[in-house]
Order: C-alpha cells, then sequence, then structure tokens
C-alpha cells in the first residue's frame, strides 16, 4: 500500500488540516482527514471573527478525472471515506457543500455534476468551499490544499414579534457544481428563498455571489408563520469570501387585517395567492330605517327561519338567490330580498354563461358597503371561486398539514377552516381533513373558540341551511355556501356539507337562498 498526506485548509479560518491516502489493489483509495486539532468544530460560523470549523458528520465530495469519486465523512475526529479509482498526473478535487444533500444521485466514477439548495439556514449554515490539491496524484507523497469558500457570510438584524425563521425572498439560494471544470454556477429556486434561525436579533445567512438587489416588494421579507412580514432591504453586491459584519436590517412587522376579516390566511390557488375570510356570514340588515349590509358579529351566528322566506324587503336575512347583491347587473332577480323560484332569472349580468366576477363585478355580494368590512363601495370583498373553495379545503399545503375539520362550535354545527399557519399543537383536533367526520368530532365552546381557534385564524362555516322559495331545510344540520362560479343554465356551484359529508364542489339551483361567506385578498 502506497501512502499520502494531504493538508488542507478552510478558507475563512485559514486552519490547516491533514489528510491521509490508501490505495488498495482495486484502485479504491482510503483518506482520512485529521481535525483533531480543532476539537471536531465544523461550519458554525463564529460572528466575532468569521471563523469556521468543521464537526462530527460534516461530508466533503471528492472529484478526480473529471468525474466525482467519492466521499469523506467526519467521524468526530478524523475525515475518512473510500474514492474510486482517482485519475495520477492531476490534483484531487474537495468540494464542501455545507452538508446540504444534492438533488442528483451521485456515482462514484461517473457523475459529472450536482446541485444543492441552501434555502434553510436555521439548523447550521451551509459553507460552500472549494480546495485543489497543490501537487498531482501519483499515489505517494505530500499533497497540500487550501479550502476557499464559494460563498460569503453575512451578518442581518432581524425585528419580529414572531418565535418562527424569517424568510427571505429573492436571493441566489442554489448551487450548482460542475465536477468535469471544477465550475460552481449560482441561481434561485422556490422564488429565491433564504430561511433564518427563527426569533429576533443578531443572524448570520451565507449568500452566494449575486449582483446588487435594489429594495424588493412588500412580502419579500417574511416570517415562517405567515403573521408578520415587510420589505426586503437592498443587498449589497456578494463576491465569494466576503464577510459582511455591518448587519442588514430585516423587519417583519404585523400585517394589518382588513376590517372585518379573521386575522388567519388562506392560500387559495397553486400560485400561491391567500386571502382572509370575513369575521362572519354576510348579512343584509332590512329591518333598518335605511337598510345595510353587514358581516355577522360571531361566526357561528346565521338567522334561520326569521321570515326571510317572504319578499318583504323589510325583513333580516342572511340565505340569498345567487347573485342577489342588490345591484341592477342585468338579471331579473337582482335584490337580496327576492325568493322566486326561477332559475333563469338570476343569470349574473343577464348571461347564463357568466361568473359573478365577470363583467362589472356587481352581482358578487362583496361589491357592496358593509357596515363592519370597512364601510366602502367596491373595498375588496368578493366570492370565492369554486375551484379556490376546492383549493382551500382539499389542495392547499398547511404547516400542520391540517386544513378542515368538521365540528360543532358553540352548539352550532358546522366546518372549521385552519389558517395556512396554524400549529397542530395549538388546540388537538379530531378527524382532520376527513369529509365524511362527523359534527360530533370535535365539541368546542365559545371560549376555546374565541380564545385560541379564532384567535390564531381559524374559520367557522355554520350549518345555516338553505331556502327554496319560503321553504326552509337543513337548518342546523347543513350548510350550503355560494362560490362565484356558475354551472349550468339552472344553477351555481357552491360548497355543501350535512352530518358525515362534505363537497366542496356541489351546486345548488341559483334560485335557492344560500349563505355567503366572503374573503379579501391578502397583500
Amino acid at each position: 500500500m502506497l501512502l499520502a498526506a494531504v493538508a488542507l485548509v478552510l478558507g475563512l479560518s485559514q486552519c490547516k488540516k491533514q489528510e491521509q491516502t490508501t490505495i488498495d489493489a482495486d484502485g479504491t483509495v482510503a483518506i482520512t482527514l485529521d481535525v483533531r486539532a480543532h476539537d471536531g468544530q465544523k461550519i458554525n460560523v463564529n460572528p466575532n471573527n468569521g471563523t469556521v470549523a468543521f464537526e462530527y458528520g460534516d461530508v466533503v465530495y471528492v472529484a478526480s478525472g473529471q468525474k466525482f469519486v467519492g466521499t469523506l465523512t467526519n467521524n468526530g475526529s478524523t475525515f475518512a471515506g473510500n474514492i474510486t479509482n482517482p485519475t495520477e498526473g492531476e490534483p484531487l478535487y474537495f468540494f464542501f457543500l455545507g452538508n446540504k444533500t444534492p438533488a442528483e444521485s451521485l456515482t462514484p466514477g461517473s457523475s459529472t455534476a450536482c446541485s444543492v439548495n441552501i434555502s434553510d439556514q436555521t439548523s447550521g449554515y451551509p459553507v460552500i468551499s472549494f480546495a485543489t490539491s497543490n501537487e498531482t496524484f501519483t499515489g505517494s507523497g505530500l499533497y497540500t490544499a487550501y479550502f476557499l469558500n464559494k460563498a460569503a457570510l453575512v451578518k442581518f438584524d432581524v425585528t419580529t414579534l414572531s418565535s418562527t425563521p424569517t424568510c427571505i425572498l429573492g436571493l441566489n439560494n442554489k448551487v450548482e457544481v460542475d465536477f468535469a471544470t471544477n465550475g460552481f454556477a449560482y441561481s434561485q429556486t422556490d422564488e429565491g428563498l433564504i430561511k433564518l434561525s427563527a426569533g429576533s436579533g443578531e443572524r448570520w445567512a451565507i449568500l452566494l455571489p449575486q449582483t446588487a438587489l435594489a429594495e424588493g416588494n412588500e412580502g419579500s421579507v417574511y416570517t415562517e408563520d405567515g403573521n408578520y412580514m415587510g420589505t426586503r432591504p437592498a443587498i449589497p453586491a456578494i463576491t465569494p469570501n466576503d464577510y459582511l459584519t455591518e448587519g442588514i436590517a430585516l423587519t417583519a412587522t404585523a400585517e394589518t387585517n382588513p376590517e372585518g376579516a379573521v386575522n388567519g390566511k388562506f392560500t387559495i390557488n397553486e400560485n400561491n395567492d391567500q386571502v382572509y375570510f370575513s369575521r362572519g356570514n354576510l348579512q343584509y340588515i332590512g329591518s333598518a330605517s335605511t337598510p345595510y349590509w353587514k358581516f355577522a358579529e360571531n361566526q357561528w351566528d346565521y338567522l334561520g327561519d326569521n321570515g326571510q322566506g317572504s319578499s318583504d324587503e323589510n325583513v333580516d336575512r342572511d340565505l340569498f338567490g345567487w347573485g342577489t347583491s342588490g345591484y341592477d347587473h342585468g338579471a331579473h332577480a337582482y335584490q337580496p330580498w327576492i325568493t322566486s323560484s326561477v332559475e333563469t332569472n338570476y343569470f349574473a349580468y343577464g348571461e347564463r354563461d357568466y361568473n359573478l366576477y365577470d363583467d362589472s363585478g356587481k352581482a358578487d355580494w362583496g361589491y357592496n358597503k358593509i357596515s363592519n368590512g370597512g364601510d366602502t363601495e367596491n373595498s375588496g370583498w368578493r366570492t370565492l371561486t369554486t375551484e379556490e373553495w376546492a383549493y382551500v379545503f382539499d389542495t392547499r399545503t398547511t404547516t400542520s398539514g391540517i386544513r378542515y375539520a368538521i365540528a360543532t362550535v358553540n352548539s352550532v354545527n358546522g366546518v372549521i377552516l385552519l389558517p395556512d399557519s396554524w400549529s397542530a399543537t395549538t388546540y388537538v383536533l379530531n378527524n382532520t381533513n376527513i369529509s365524511s367526520a362527523a359534527f360530533t368530532s370535535n365539541t368546542i365552546t365559545a371560549a376555546d373558540w374565541t380564545n385560541v381557534l379564532e384567535a390564531n385564524g381559524a374559520v367557522f362555516l355554520p350549518a345555516a341551511g338553505w331556502r327554496h322559495g319560503s321553504l326552509f331545510s337543513g337548518v342546523g344540520s347543513s350548510g350550503c355556501y355560494w362560490s362565484a362560479s356558475y354551472f349550468n343554465r339552472t344553477s351555481a356551484q357552491c360548497v355543501y356539507f350535512i352530518d358525515s359529508g362534505l363537497y366542496p364542489q356541489y351546486n345548488h339551483k341559483r334560485c335557492y337562498g344560500c349563505s355567503v361567506r366572503l374573503v379579501r385578498n391578502a397583500q
């Protein structure tokens, strides 16, 4: 067996390390990297002086002959591992990729490239560095090399009330390594996300080389719980081995919810657009001297059979025929008190194939002034489309994995929607995301709802029933919530639920009176 020693130095700390190489008869080379002088420390970047050192479990990727040939892993005091058929007469090349797992599967002796994502920096600093042995590999003799950092260490000063990680968008976060050329390329993935360790104060990050960035848009800095956000500040040009200690200010403050909105945010499509839900079902108060629109005071409130089955203009109501916003948008039946049973009277804008959001938008109830929702006409409230309703119930990704739960709140049956940022430990819910669950799956008091669930962004859709002309059905045992989407000549689409059954894309006759729960787009 031939022996070789390799000395390696990490760029920021300039600390010398030694390797010992043994070549077996089958071409396998065993390399040991001695780091005992550094007590097994690693990439824990010392924010006082920028020192970077290794620790147990760190992995170095080795290339030779324009191909990946193996890895070395730190066992607490040394690096050890096998590489396959290094090329004699050429240097060895060493890549430290911040302990991030390459996106590609690597095969010693054949792989020529790989890439890693350094977005998540909450548990360690993913230093990216590279070393070339100063001597060519001959199977014996002394080899030396110096790790040179291909990234920068940058300090941020974070201000937020959140105890979750702070996220920054718009930065290079993907490293592509070409083993054939020993080249590094930098780009963005996942919107250029860099995630810092949780909480406020001094936070360090590894940034990849890129040009200077001007101040970003609102929302390009946010906390992982989604409750705080801000604007990304200007970022100076980043070059390899930079050490920026002045501190770039990141401020993520509480977003002001629209008046009348519950404070949770819900993703409604694959573009990650989010909405706030209104604080309660929409009501038309016809009994007032000057009739007006409002949101119910509590999320479990509904009016039931209080006389709204009649066509009396002076009755309070919360079950509406489709598109009965009160604006003359072209339908024969557009007033909120209309109880006509003729489906074709309810065409939005007088057209059978129009949705509520088509044309002027006035067929949507959200176009109205809502007294406790900003009291301004066309202020942004609207009805979800059927696709958006389905995405909220069945598709969106949430922190907890929970999207909804069937429940009874303050003795009222209904469905709970949990916001994107909901934590499963906030309140234990049973049979979550199960459309066939019974109302009795979860029994929640008014106090728990107000102080815990609603306070953390939960939405409740009460089983307010539905109306056909003057006849009521399912009050207290079923719920029907209109969407903004038509279905066919006679029907429009809605969310419908009963005990042990939930259907996010159902349809009802346009003339039926159903509940309306409005939303507003989150910025």
